[in-house]
């Protein structure tokens, strides 16, 4: 009974992980190029598989085989997941501004990618965090083992919250709702800024705060 409440609540714990404001940033500038609320919610689900993937081999690292990293590290960590965001704003508008040249918002068509693209960046952004939690899950569970399902009940949790973060995000950016060019336009320079500054502001913290 002392470990079943953990692993039951772990599921409830990744769902709202999937929340915090840097990953409903990342997941806005990649459903921005969506038109189908179908696809963006696939690439929910592999963003969420990635973020499971990372913190799950670091959890295996940490508390199986006894591999130890130091805060230090996971600075680092946080600091390259701000990177990420800035590249990932940085390009979407760049992106907004090429389509724009050639016209192509008058008809605004979804731009070609598979969800590697999200599965690259949920592997990414599973090291901001990790350590703590890690960590966190260490300190209350008895074994290894226990750990480990933890940590995948929390991944399964995390994957239906980025699943339904991303369906809610692409909504505006449908091929249905997105009927306005300049509407689209003023959307993905909204959410590319806002990953910019926040991704700045990670990158301050985690280097020079």
């Amino acid at each position: 009974m002392h470990t079943l409440f953990p692993l039951l609540f772990a599921g409830v714990v990744g769902f709202t992980h999937a929340f915090e404001i840097d990953h409903l940033l990342a997941v806005s500038s990649i459903v921005t190029r969506r038109t189908s609320p179908l696809k963006a919610i696939k690439d929910g689900i592999y963003w969420g598989l990635g973020h499971s993937s990372t913190i799950l081999i670091i959890g295996i690292c940490m508390m199986v085989a006894k591999i130890m990293v130091t805060p230090q590290v996971f600075h680092y960590f946080e600091a390259g997941v701000g990177v990420m965001l800035i590249v990932l704003g940085v390009q979407r508008i760049w992106a907004a501004k090429e389509r724009e040249k050639k016209h192509a918002l008058a008809h605004h068509h979804e731009e070609p990618h598979g969800h590697q693209l999200a599965y690259g960046v949920g592997l990414i952004h599973g090291l901001a965090g990790s350590g703590t939690l890690v960590l966190l899950v260490m300190t209350e569970l008895q074994t290894a083992w226990e750990g480990i399902v933890y940590l995948l009940i929390f991944g399964v949790g995390s994957i239906a919250g980025m699943l339904l973060a991303s369906g809610i995000f692409s909504l505006p950016f449908s091929s249905k709702m997105a009927a306005s060019p300049k509407l689209h336009r003023s959307l993905t320079l909204a959410s590319s800024l806002l990953c910019i500054v926040f991704g700045c502001k990670v990158v301050y913290e985690n280097l020079m705060g």
